[in-house]
């Protein structure tokens, strides 16, 4: 009763501070602006990129480097995904066609979980583009035809020189992937980690083990806070959404992660909708406008509540978490946290805006339960 109590008084306060945020303009580019893993907003060449693009772009380099492949298939996959998408995890195509590569789920892509998260459809597919003969000699074009077949074939080659130029500002080294995957990894980031939370999560000081036993692990502690008597909310979306971020609490926070193994803050909110089926763009600087504002007195499951975090600022929020109901909150808090439930309570004061997703809103009465 006190967090809605909490939620009626701060109404006005923060609808006006949303407004703002929302509304504030567009951010310079570059790390010091709308920075995210893929270095925010940027020309290249005679293309301008968005923060969005970039993060894509970036993810998609990543995935690549990961799996120790050449340059090459990373430049095929960007060229495929700014055909298709534009370098946007979209909800719309062709048919069934869904994501950044426009992956149809009836032809075998996987389901909406997969071609929806950004990592996991650069996934899906490079395991096809390797699996052509002699993919990485073809000319351009033909290699990614090779893997979409598509009506419109010669859409591809054309995308090619831009797809160069964004994997080149991105790609750490030469062109064949060598040493160690993780040093490569994390040299594919253009900013440095902009999402810690800057709201502090219990200590073991506040959550004692049990009389005469070992400390609890983070991981343990984290997952003991999801109540015995929680329940997921009704609506599907909001319940696959929600379900995705809990069986997720005590995974490690990695900057630019978005699973299925380790998540950024904004990461874990792109994988969790994308587990109900609904598109969630990448970064706080687009999760921002994601979906539709809504007062924080209304929240539901699933929304997204973002906060300037440690690094950013009401115009500029840099972290976000997810409300999943019962006046919890989890998030990808930090390095040293990982994925956290934490009580609503604690994110209020610093909430910016609150974005409604999917499902049903939430209304006042229902926060009291």
């Amino acid at each position: 009763m006190a967090v809605a109590v909490w939620l009626a008084a701060s109404t006005t306060l923060f609808t006006g501070v949303a407004m703002v945020a929302v509304a504030g303009g567009a951010l310079a580019g570059g790390c010091a602006g709308d920075g995210g893993p893929g270095g925010g907003a940027r020309q290249l060449g005679d293309r301008a990129w968005s923060a969005e693009q970039t993060d894509n772009a970036q993810t998609i380099v990543q995935v690549a480097v990961s799996r120790q492949l050449p340059r090459r298939a990373a430049v095929v996959a960007v060229s495929v995904a700014i055909v298709e998408s534009q370098l946007r995890n979209v909800s719309h195509g062709h048919a069934d066609s869904l994501g950044l590569f426009q992956q149809r789920p009836s032809q075998g892509w996987g389901p909406p979980e997969t071609v929806l998260n950004p990592a996991l459809a650069t996934a899906a597919f490079l395991d096809r583009l390797v699996d052509v003969p002699g993919w990485a000699a073809m000319p351009p074009g033909v290699a990614a035809q090779t893997v979409q077949r598509s009506a419109y074939p010669p859409r591809y080659a054309p995308a090619e020189a831009a797809a160069a130029a964004l994997v080149a500002y991105l790609w750490p080294g030469p062109d064949e992937a060598v040493g160690d995957p993780q040093a490569a990894v994390a040299a594919t980031l253009r900013c440095a980690d902009q999402g810690a939370a800057g709201i502090a999560p219990a200590r073991a000081a506040d959550d004692p083990p049990a009389r005469g036993g070992p400390p609890r692990s983070p991981e343990r502690r984290a997952k003991d806070r999801i109540p015995p008597g929680f329940t997921l909310p009704t609506d599907p979306r909001q319940r696959a959404a929600v379900a995705y971020a809990i069986s997720k609490i005590g995974r490690p926070y990695v900057w630019g992660a978005k699973g299925p193994d380790a998540f950024d803050c904004s990461g874990l909110m792109t994988a969790a909708w994308a587990a109900a089926g609904v598109p969630v763009p990448a970064g706080t600087v687009t999760q921002k406008t994601a979906g539709t504002p809504v007062d924080v007195s209304r929240v539901a499951p699933g929304d997204l509540l973002l906060v300037p975090g440690s690094l950013g600022s009401p115009r500029n929020p840099r972290h976000v978490g997810m409300y999943i109901g019962h006046g919890l909150v989890i998030d990808a808090h930090d390095s040293r946290s990982g994925v956290i439930v934490s009580s609503l309570s604690a994110w209020v004061p610093k909430i910016v805006t609150v974005r409604h997703i999917a499902g049903p809103s939430g209304t006042p009465t229902a926060r009291a339960a």
